[in-house]
């Protein structure tokens, strides 16, 4: 009996490591997790959220493969494109995935896209360009051009980097153009690629290019077996299209297995009749999520829906605009998905600092 339950163990090992892309999921049941940064994939933090998803009703991990400047968090092989922009930030992948499959934990890598300092930087003809140089937003963050295929391709190939160790869904964030783009395009320097066509509105070609993106990502990860999701604005989803970013919600769901709208109600004016979101979770996100199932029922190819939900405290917003979240203020938005048919979720908390004793099915 040793022999055989040796041998059987072989071959599990062999087959995760000749050929991790096809590595299946073994999670059942609706997902719900967790943001984890890449730094956080080690050590004693790493352990306290191996815990919390083992110890709750969670199930499911997303985890930073091409950060939000743009490198890769891990090394991969010299051969790869990606070495010089790569970073140790997860230190052995492979231990980390063994790790996450051995617990059934659904992996998710988060790829940001065309928010990418380190492209933009390095060959400013992919971004879009002042007479000072390569374009910053406030923040000092550069994006990268999402008209042109080159960049498309680019983000593609970051991405499979990270099924071909073991992750089962690729995760597109920041699948848009800067906010308010279109008030300053006019002071840019950039190329169109093939948007050009005469004719065609600067609103539209926008739209178009985010939407193209999205469809050319699947079609190119097809073959690897992986689910693909992205993330969008949450009031991209109640008003037709938002063209200054280019996301159309309809078009982008319309071609993706799962839809993950940032709802955080600590992100919304006053909508719904609620004059300040963030002090009602639980009505922003019923609210909300009517109007979202009303948006994908009028799809031919829906996707699953799992909103990142807040788990944190907006004290920006300042006195009497916000309040402190914790455990009520978790259920309370999953209570209200939950309302609309909607059990996926996913949380975010920018520290990985998440409120604790939380009930993930309080219905």
């Amino acid at each position: 009996m040793k022999k055989v339950a040796l041998f059987i163990c072989f071959l599990l090992v062999f087959s995760f490591i000749t050929d991790p892309i096809y590595a299946v999921a073994r999670t059942e049941g609706p997902i719900r997790g967790i943001y984890v940064k890449a730094t956080n994939t080690q050590g004693p933090k790493f352990d306290s959220l191996l815990s919390l998803v083992k110890e709750t009703e969670l199930n499911a991990m997303v985890i930073d493969i091409k950060d939000d400047h743009g490198n890769l968090t891990f090394i991969p092989s010299k051969a790869s494109p990606f070495y010089s922009v790569s970073r140790p930030y997860i230190k052995n992948p492979n231990i980390l995935m063994e790790t996450l499959k051995a617990n059934n934990i659904y992996t998710i890598a988060r790829i940001v896209v065309f928010k990418d300092n380190v492209l933009a930087n390095s060959h400013p003809n992919l971004s879009f360009r002042t007479n000072k140089g390569v374009w910053k937003n406030a923040r000092g963050d550069s994006f990268t051009n999402p008209f042109l295929e080159e960049v498309w391709k680019y983000n593609i190939d970051m991405a499979i980097e990270a099924i071909n160790i073991g992750f089962d869904e690729i995760q597109f964030d920041y699948v848009r153009f800067p906010e308010k783009f279109e008030s300053f395009e006019g002071e840019l320097s950039y190329e169109k690629g093939n948007f050009q066509a005469s004719g065609t509105s600067q609103d539209r070609a926008r739209i178009l290019a985010v939407s193209e993106f999205v469809q050319y990502a699947v079609q190119k990860l097809k073959p690897y077996h992986v689910k693909t999701s992205v993330d969008v604005f949450g009031n991209t989803t109640v008003i037709p299209e938002a063209p200054g970013i280019g996301q159309n919600f309809s078009h982008i769901a319309e071609s993706v297995d799962v839809i993950s709208a940032m709802i955080y109600p600590s992100h919304w004016t006053a909508i719904f009749g609620i004059p300040k979101p963030d002090l009602d979770p639980y009505q922003l996100v019923k609210e909300y999520a009517k109007v979202e199932n009303s948006r994908i029922k009028k799809l031919t190819n829906p996707p699953i829906s799992r909103p990142w939900l807040q788990d944190f405290t907006a004290s920006w917003l300042g006195k009497g605009n916000y309040k402190v979240y914790g455990k009520t203020e978790i259920e309370d938005q999953i209570r209200a998905l939950h309302s609309q048919g909607i059990d996926e979720f996913l949380l975010w908390n920018a520290n990985n600092t998440y409120t604790p004793n939380v009930d993930y099915t309080p219905y």
